[in-house]
């Protein structure tokens, strides 16, 4: 058995290569062989997302406060409130952040292939942003 206790990793700034705006990132399980598995909780300031990406085993999202947008490719984006739970299926390409005026965290669980977590993309447009939405 292995306990993580809050503040025991450092959280750190979102890159601006993978987001829009102020993002901040607190890892929760790192990835630790032989699981493939990782965690972070992942806060958004109003108006910041992350840019375009897939992963290749997919992508589970936990929202646990705020108010904020996903979106897959070709579907109008979704409003997404705490206890809500997202499925992203792997290589899906997707984006996910807060709306305009209200920040928003979530859990972000995905397991690594290869090593790797994620393939990001270009960044979400603004019209992306403020596009059409269901």
């Amino acid at each position: 058995m292995k306990i993580q206790t809050p503040g025991s990793l450092p959280s750190i700034e979102g890159p601006s290569d993978w987001f829009t705006g102020r993002v901040r990132i607190d890892p929760l399980f790192p990835f630790d062989l032989p699981s493939r598995m990782g965690g972070n909780a992942v806060t958004f300031d109003p108006g910041a997302r992350t840019a375009w990406h897939t992963h290749p085993v997919g992508q589970v999202l936990i929202i646990t406060a705020g108010c904020g947008w996903v979106q897959r490719e070709g579907e109008p984006a979704r409003m997404v409130r705490p206890g809500d739970v997202v499925r992203f299926a792997p290589e899906e390409r997707h984006w996910h952040g807060a709306t305009a005026t209200t920040g928003m965290t979530h859990i972000a669980i995905q397991e690594y292939l290869d090593g790797v977590p994620v393939t990001w993309l270009e960044q979400v447009s603004s019209t992306d942003y403020t596009g059409p939405m269901a």
